[in-house]
């Protein structure tokens, strides 16, 4: 099996449904093109003898089922769903690469002891609704329909009357959570810089970093830029300027795997001859630690209300996103690591800056992570790509831990 063709021929048949005109993917959940491209994942999982079915939302299962321990199963995928006008590896290279993987372990090794199986999950990325993780979510049956069932997209069209136009309906509730799943492992492009940089073939992710995200408003006093002199100032954009200053480089004295960002910052009345009266920034900060984590943020807020009370500002801080780190499975782990050492590739334990749909399912089943080189970190943008010989890499890992975990 030339592993090279066979995954460029399937990352660039998958490609073309849902091709964006403008350049790039874009694939929103519940759209003409996302059920294609479903339809697709299922004929693909079929031809090579799996047994494919979507459950009630819309996730897509391809199972064959093991000799020995059939009730025993070892998953792998990732989702189907894209950013608007996207890159075409971020979710999808992790369906095709499990599907890729696990047509040439039935090929070369037959069938497995413990069960296997693709999942190509609905959606990860909440690029159409103001939802995220609804495929994964309700996999763990983690989701809500009271999240859901008054949401509607950007052109106003309803998220529910989407999901049934498309046959799909929401999960059944009274029945219990699968047992099965004795392991899931993702694989996925990095989406940042390290393993390039590091000129590594594989990452082995052991931990999804936490995440706070803040939105802060400071209010000061708008006035006219000409007559008010520096000393009289209520100036709501310099006391931003302090905050993200001071914040940032206290962020780099205490290191990696600290990130810290000001990602959206918006001063009113935001005109050339006003002093700003108002600024709304946002604040993102991630970390492995859940400690480490909550300390900084803390930290960080004692010095945002310090600074707006030097400069008589007033000051609100809403987090309104705080979600720990979530270690993966050391046993998963410790196979994967193997894998890379039998395929020969070079290699590192890291942690995942980026949430992924392995956050959701690893406090419900044994989970952990492969990543892939991203070229210059580039992801969610037509830029987005990696070296087919490095997506074969990643592959052969994935196919060696999914021999150690469902044939031996």
């Amino acid at each position: 099996m030339d592993l090279n063709k066979v995954l460029q021929e399937n990352i660039d048949y998958l490609s073309s449904i849902g091709n964006d005109p403008t350049g790039g993917m874009t694939r929103l959940l519940y759209s003409d093109s996302w059920l294609e491209a479903q339809k697709s994942v299922k004929e693909k999982l079929e031809a090579i003898g799996l047994t494919a079915s979507f459950d009630e939302i819309g996730n897509l299962f391809g199972r064959i089922e093991g000799t020995d321990f059939p009730d025993e199963t070892i998953l792998s995928g990732s989702h189907i769903d894209t950013v608007v006008n996207g890159g075409n590896l971020d979710g999808q290279f992790g369906v095709i690469a499990a599907y890729v993987a696990i047509q040439y372990l039935l090929e070369t090794h037959g069938k497995p002891k413990r069960s296997l199986e693709i999942i190509s999950m609905a959606e990860e990325e909440g690029s159409r609704f103001p939802t995220v993780f609804w495929g994964s979510k309700n996999f763990v049956g983690e989701a809500k329909k009271e999240d859901v069932i008054d949401i509607a997209d950007f052109n106003g069209l309803k998220f529910v009357e989407e999901m049934r136009r498309h046959g799909f309906d929401f999960r059944d509730e009274s029945q219990p959570v699968r047992k099965d799943i004795k392991a899931f492992v993702e694989i996925h492009i990095e989406q940042g810089t390290v393993l390039e940089k590091e000129k590594l073939q594989i990452g082995v992710v052991n931990n999804i970093a936490g995440q706070r995200r803040y939105t802060i408003v400071l209010k000061g006093e708008a006035n006219h830029a000409g007559t008010t002199p520096m000393g009289y100032r209520k100036d709501a954009v310099y006391g931003f300027a302090k905050i993200c200053s001071q914040a940032i480089d206290r962020a780099l004295e205490v290191g990696d795997p600290l990130v810290l960002t000001f990602g959206k910052v918006e001063p009113k009345p935001n005109t050339v001859n006003v002093v700003p009266g108002e600024v709304l920034f946002t604040m993102d900060c991630r970390h492995t630690d859940s400690k480490e984590l909550h300390a900084f943020t803390k930290e960080i807020e004692a010095l945002m209300r310090k600074i707006a009370a030097e400069h008589e500002l007033e000051i609100d801080i809403d987090l309104w996103m705080d979600e720990a780190p979530v270690p993966m499975d050391e046993t998963i782990v410790t196979a994967i690591e193997k894998a890379a050492k039998e395929e020969q590739m070079n290699y590192k334990i890291m942690h995942s800056g980026a949430g992924h749909d392995s956050q959701i399912i690893a406090p419900n089943f044994p989970t952990a992570m492969i990543f892939v080189p991203s070229i210059d970190g580039i992801s969610h943008n037509p830029a987005e790509a990696t070296d087919i010989d490095d997506l074969v890499n990643g592959v052969k890992v994935l196919a060696s831990t999914l021999y150690e975990l469902a044939y031996k």
